[in-house]
């Protein structure tokens, strides 16, 4: 049994400009967005993470700076950069404002049929999917409690692939800055726990009993959980 939370990093100054940021260099947090990151380290706190999957980009690692120095040193999770969670490559569309994109003869491509989607001399959509799946399926296999930092896009096509869902349907799901998203993992087959959530506390969604469950346990959704 595996448990994977799914962070996109908090509010960045590309998302208060409207930019699409991409993979450019110095894109930090905003004032609101370093707030998300402290608040996102209480949310989490008493969870005991194994190891943190992230994405390169500077944005993430602000955003997950204020819950490891929380960890007494001794204590701090492992820390993996893959490319793989990286931002989509938006390649001629990096650094464009949104609200000029709109009126791109792709912009109705990237909104109805994402699967298609390759930005020029960036990358396709598709191959985003492909990429953080394989991250995913990296962690899935990993023991204890496992964390994945990385953007909107990408925990968007994570969680249409989770879902079984076409890629076609992705901009569907809402990923906000800041948000965890709880996947649980049984040796073959994922389930979503919570989704975007934003505010609540996560620490009884992350614990892990290490025992499998029976199949006829996934029947009705869920059991609920004892209130203290």
């Amino acid at each position: 049994m595996t448990r994977i939370l799914l962070i996109r990093h908090a509010h960045s100054v590309a998302n208060d400009r409207g930019i699409l940021a991409g993979r450019s260099a110095g894109v930090i947090l905003t004032e609101h967005g370093s707030k998300q990151a402290s608040d996102l380290a209480e949310r989490l706190k008493g969870v005991a993470i194994a190891k943190i999957h992230i994405s390169p980009l500077e944005r993430c690692h602000l955003t997950i700076n204020p819950l490891l120095k929380k960890i007494p040193v001794k204590n701090r999770p492992k820390i993996v950069i893959t490319e793989d969670l990286s931002e989509v490559d938006y390649g001629k569309w990096t650094g464009k404002k949104l609200v000029s994109l709109y009126r791109h003869k792709l912009w109705k491509v990237v909104q109805n049929r994402p699967s298609a989607m390759y930005f020029p001399d960036g990358e396709g959509l598709a191959n985003v999917q492909v990429r953080a799946m394989r991250a995913v399926h990296t962690a899935a296999n990993e023991s204890g409690l496992q964390i994945i930092v990385s953007h909107g896009d990408v925990i968007k096509s994570i969680v249409a692939a989770v879902l079984g869902t076409h890629m076609d349907n992705f901009q569907k799901i809402v990923i906000e800055p800041a948000s965890i998203t709880v996947l649980d993992f049984d040796g073959s087959n994922f389930r979503i726990l919570t989704l975007n959530n934003t505010s609540a506390p996560i620490a009884e969604l992350a614990k892990i009993d290490g025992k499998r469950r029976p199949a006829r346990a996934l029947l009705g959704g869920g059991v609920g959980r004892k209130r203290k």
